[in-house]
């Protein structure tokens, strides 16, 4: 999947990640190679948890499989 990215630099100097299509998600770096590096952990992060919480939420009569894409 592809996911656009915001990067911005904080009064600090550290470089901001945010992806605005997944709620929340947003990293931080030192510099540009770094907060790319690390949104891109957060994104795998935060789909990992949506998915946790979708297979939490399912009922037991539902059949439930794995997609990979």
């Amino acid at each position: 999947m592809m996911f656009h990215v915001t990067m911005e630099q904080a009064e600090d100097g550290w470089i901001v990640a945010e992806c605005p299509a997944l709620p929340g998600c947003v990293s931080q770096g030192k510099d540009e190679k770094e907060a790319l590096e690390n949104i891109k952990e957060a994104i795998t992060a935060w789909m990992w948890a949506e998915d946790q919480k979708a297979i939490r939420d399912m009922s037991p009569h539902q059949t439930q499989l794995v997609v990979a894409v």
